[in-house]
């Protein structure tokens, strides 16, 4: 139904407007972010059916530009102001995470992880870089893969610490599968990287996997 089909009150904009963005659902979110539709298909239906296809609003996010441009109905503008959300979400949680110590807010982590990694095609392995307070210093991916894995090499995951100066490290990757249940791989490959960063005084605070709409801590899972 198109939105002057709704009731004013109805309306996303309105909506927002009288009862805060709280108050609205996803789909009516992202509508008013696309403001208009494409032909037979009207706003509404077109942003739940993009939230429907990437997994909601995380591999939304972190759905490349260029794979936008393959949807029907969202054009150069449309996508810019997809990506610039995205962005604006990154760097906003980013200056979060290196004001105060990181595991003080350990679902913003999470979320700064997953927007990060989340929805992608292929395996990426990534490490967030923390000083000496665990406040971040660099978020960086480090190695990328195939579809169902990675080749971690630690001696350049230990170099990449030592130029940064990193007191601590956080690890991440993504399960491109969806399921964010840590393999006895990631467990072993975990233990490595744990000792050979504690070689020069590196600790491993934990260990992030994502999936689809859900991240697995190491540390929660008592794995570290």
């Amino acid at each position: 139904m198109p939105l002057t089909h709704l009731p004013p009150d109805a309306r996303p904009r309105e909506k927002l407007l009288a009862r805060g963005p709280q108050a609205l659902a996803d789909a009516e979110l992202l509508a008013l972010l696309l403001r208009t539709g494409v032909k037979g298909t009207p706003v509404l239906q077109l942003a739940q059916g993009l939230l429907d296809r990437f997994g909601g609003w995380a591999g939304l996010l972190a759905t490349g530009v260029q794979e936008l441009g393959g949807v029907k109905g969202l054009g150069p503008a449309k996508r810019a102001e997809i990506a610039a959300v995205l962005e604006i979400t990154r760097r906003s949680l980013s200056q979060r995470l290196a004001e105060k110590p990181v595991m003080s807010d350990v679902a913003a982590v999470k979320t700064y992880v997953r927007l990060h990694l989340g929805g992608l095609g292929h395996e990426v392995f990534a490490a967030l870089f923390l000083d000496a307070q665990l406040r971040l210093i660099a978020m960086e991916t480090l190695f990328q893969g195939s579809l169902t894995s990675t080749t971690v090499h630690p001696r350049e995951v230990v170099k990449r610490a030592l130029t940064l100066g990193a007191g601590s490290v956080i690890l991440a990757h993504n399960h491109p599968s969806g399921v964010a249940e840590p393999s006895r791989a990631d467990e072993v490959l975990t233990r490595r990287l744990t000792d050979a960063l504690a070689l020069v005084d590196v600790r491993v605070v934990d260990h992030f996997v994502v999936g689809a709409g859900e991240v697995v801590s190491f540390a929660e899972r008592g794995l570290l």
